[in-house]
């Protein structure tokens, strides 16, 4: 059977797709996309990030490394896909068409994508919107792209996806507050097994284990687990370290539901914290109480990045921190839970709005000695930030 037949039997099986979402909710995001479209002048878009072609059309998959294009037109999607992917292009994503290419030769890609790229267009010289930043999008297929379309425009589309994707429906805030509610059961089974002597591996196989037996789908970060000094260096993770009494224990979890993401982070401590480390933890709440307190509704992200910059002043030659304290979550796939560009951080002058969701990373790293994090994924509404998660806050002390 080759791959055709396979998506025409799928098709007689599966009239309509199974979806997160009523129908009205993929129109209404593909509405606000289009008026974007428009005032941009653009005939089509190439959109291949596996959250964006989650969100407008519910199109799921774990197999995320190979090429998938979604062309959105003024009157038509279509979903170009790898034959493997011809299934959950059929089962679960609402497109006007899906059409299928032969997974195994990459490089012929590039003329059938024209081709449909022609037909969808529906001009011989198209304005096309795509990401020139997007890691998913090939440098070779672009390049062949421009070659068979020469007559064609690539212009950056720039934020316009992301900026309709911050503000999130109440569909989208339910599956939010149930991935938090999973995501606290897995913070909170992990800090049972924190004691000394314990691997850092049995510490993240707790969390895993209770998130995805209260119903987390594969998780687009597995959960991060770092330790003693290994928790004063950003993105590493467990490595088959055992504790020892005075260790710092960071954990950053993130369960999904139906692709959405609440990540929480949370520290504790192997017997006593130091004066040093309960002073950066002091430090942390009070950077997240400020970027809460400043993320209002008609203000902008760097005044609210501005106000968490005021708290970190007392420590800020000592700690390290990564410059953002918030980023956008909301649909998303491995290799991150990170959901757009748009960031809570002092050059970002664009304004806030109301059921824009964040997740506030504020980690303070004491390079090659501690690493100190609490984080809340929260709704921006007019008085300020709202949080979904519900974190304890508090440095636990582990004496067992």
């Amino acid at each position: 059977m080759d791959y055709r037949t396979y998506r025409e039997k799928l098709q007689s099986q599966f009239p309509e797709p199974v979806l997160a979402f009523e129908p009205n909710e993929y129109e209404a995001r593909l509405a606000s996309i289009r008026r974007g479209m428009a005032k941009a002048g653009l005939d089509l878009l190439l959109l291949t990030e596996a959250g964006e072609l989650c969100y407008l059309t519910g199109y799921t998959t774990f197999e995320v490394s190979v090429q998938c294009v979604l062309l959105v037109a003024a009157d038509r999607t279509v979903l170009f896909v790898p034959a493997i992917e011809i299934g959950p292009a059929v089962y679960l994503s609402r497109v006007d068409e899906v059409i299928g290419y032969p997974w195994q030769a990459p490089e012929a890609v590039g003329s059938e994508l024209a081709a449909q790229v022609r037909r969808t267009a529906g001009t011989p010289a198209p304005k096309i919107g795509f990401s020139p930043w997007a890691g998913s999008f090939r440098p070779g297929l672009l390049m062949a792209l421009k070659n068979e379309l020469d007559a064609a425009r690539f212009v950056d589309f720039g934020t316009l996806i992301d900026r309709v994707r911050l503000v999130k429906s109440p569909a989208e805030m339910i599956y939010l507050a149930e991935s938090a509610a999973i995501t606290g059961a897995g913070l909170d089974a992990a800090a049972t097994v924190i004691r000394e002597g314990v691997v850092d591996h049995e510490i993240a196989r707790a969390g895993a284990s209770s998130m995805l037996e209260a119903g987390s789908e594969f998780m687009s970060m597995q959960p991060i687990v770092t330790t003693g000094a290994r928790s004063g260096i950003i993105h590493t993770n467990h490595s088959g370290y055992k504790l020892a009494r005075g260790d710092v224990v960071f954990t950053e979890f993130g369960a999904v539901r139906r692709r959405y993401t609440a990540p929480m982070m949370r520290t504790a401590v192997v017997g006593e914290a130091s004066a040093e480390i309960r002073e950066f933890h002091g430090v942390c709440l009070d950077v997240l109480s400020a970027v809460m307190s400043a993320a209002r509704a008609g203000s902008s992200f760097a005044s609210a990045a501005r106000a968490g910059e005021a708290a970190l002043a007392p420590i800020v030659d000592r700690a390290f921190f990564s410059g953002v304290f918030g980023y956008p979550v909301g649909a998303a796939f491995p290799p991150s839970w990170v959901a757009g560009s748009m960031f809570i951080a002092t050059d970002n002058e664009a304004m806030l709005e109301e059921n824009m969701v964040f997740h506030l990373p504020i980690c303070l790293r004491k390079p090659g000695e501690f690493g100190v994090g609490f984080s809340e994924t929260v709704r921006i509404t007019a008085t300020g930030a709202e949080r979904i998660t519900a974190n304890t806050l508090s440095l636990e002390e582990i004496f067992l």
